[in-house]
C-alpha cells in the first residue's frame, strides 16, 4: 500500500484532491487508519483515477464522472466516450477560435475606418462568362457563417466537374444575393461547356457587368476591411451598386493568409 502523499505522486494528482474524492466518494482509500486517520491506497487504484481524471479533464462534470465509473465500463467503451468527448471539445475551441478571429477582424475593421487606403479601385468591364455553380443559402454575410460554406461548396463542385469530365476555363468567382435576410451563396467555376440533364450541378451565364474592383490581400474572415473601403469609393465617386457582388480567387497558395481575392461590385454611375 501507499500513503496519500505517495499515491498522489504516482497519479499525478495533489493530496488535497485525493482528499476530495474521498470525501465525495468518488476514489475512497483502501485503508484508513482508525487511530490515525491516515489514508492508503493500493496501485489497483490508480486505473479508477486515471479514468476519473481523464473524465474530468474532458470536461465531465464530478457527477457525469461517477455515474460512468459507477457503471464499470471496460477499456473499450471508455476509448469510445473519450473520443466522442474529444471530438466535441475539439470542435468547440474550433468555433471558439474562429469566433475570436471574426472579433479580431472586426476590430481591424474599426481600427483601420478612415485609413484604408482605396486609390487601388478599379472600375473594369467584366465580360458574360459561362460557369458551373454549387448554391446554398446561410442566415447572413458574415465571414464566420460564409468561409465554411463556401470552401464546402468548391470542394464538392471540383469533384462533380471532374466526374463529369470538366475543366475550369477561369478563375473561380464566388457570388453572393441578398436582397433581404438570407444570403445565397454562389460557388463557381467558369468552364467551356453546355448544360446537361447528367450535370448534378448547374451551368449558368454571367452577364457582362461593369464593376468597381478591389483586390484583397488575406484571408476571407479578414476581408471585411476591404469590402468597405470599396463601398466608400463607390459611394464617394457617384456610383450605385447593382449586385450581385463578385469575388475571384486569383491566387490561393493553400489559401490561409497568403489567398489574392479581386473584389468585385457591379455600379452603375449615378
Amino acid at each position: 500500500m501507499f500513503g496519500i502523499g505517495a499515491f498522489a505522486t504516482y497519479g499525478g494528482v495533489s493530496v488535497r484532491m485525493l482528499r476530495h474524492y474521498d470525501a465525495v466518494g468518488l476514489l475512497r482509500p483502501a485503508r484508513v487508519d482508525p487511530r490515525t486517520g491516515y489514508r492508503s491506497y493500493e496501485a489497483d487504484q490508480l486505473a479508477r483515477l486515471n479514468r476519473l481524471m481523464a473524465l474530468k479533464e474532458l470536461g465531465f462534470t464530478l457527477d457525469q464522472v461517477r455515474v460512468i465509473l459507477d457503471e464499470e465500463p471496460d477499456a473499450s467503451e471508455l476509448r469510445g466516450m473519450l473520443r466522442l468527448r474529444r471530438a466535441e471539445l475539439e470542435s468547440a475551441l474550433a468555433a471558439d477560435a474562429a469566433r475570436l478571429a471574426q472579433v479580431e477582424a472586426r476590430l481591424r475593421t474599426i481600427e483601420s475606418e478612415g485609413r484604408m487606403s482605396s486609390d487601388d479601385v478599379v472600375i473594369k468591364q467584366l465580360p458574360a462568362m459561362r460557369v458551373a455553380e454549387l448554391t446554398a443559402v446561410v442566415e447572413s454575410f458574415e465571414p464566420l457563417l460564409v468561409t465554411p460554406v463556401i470552401t464546402s461548396l468548391y470542394e464538392e463542385l471540383w469533384g462533380r466537374m471532374r466526374a463529369a469530365g470538366l475543366r475550369a476555363s477561369g478563375a473561380a468567382v464566388a457570388y453572393y444575393e441578398h436582397p433581404e435576410g438570407p444570403v445565397t451563396v454562389h460557388a463557381a467555376i467558369p468552364v467551356d461547356a453546355d448544360p446537361e440533364p447528367s450535370h448534378d450541378f448547374a451551368v449558368v451565364e454571367l452577364p457582362a457587368v461593369t464593376a468597381a474592383t478591389l483586390v484583397h490581400r488575406g484571408p476571407d474572415e479578414q476581408v471585411i476591411p476591404s469590402v468597405q473601403a470599396l463601398a466608400r469609393w463607390i459611394e464617394a465617386h457617384g456610383y450605385t451598386s447593382t449586385g450581385p457582388a463578385r469575388e475571384v480567387t486569383l491566387s490561393c497558395p493553400d489559401c490561409g493568409g497568403h489567398a489574392v481575392t479581386e473584389l468585385q461590385e457591379p455600379v452603375v454611375h449615378r
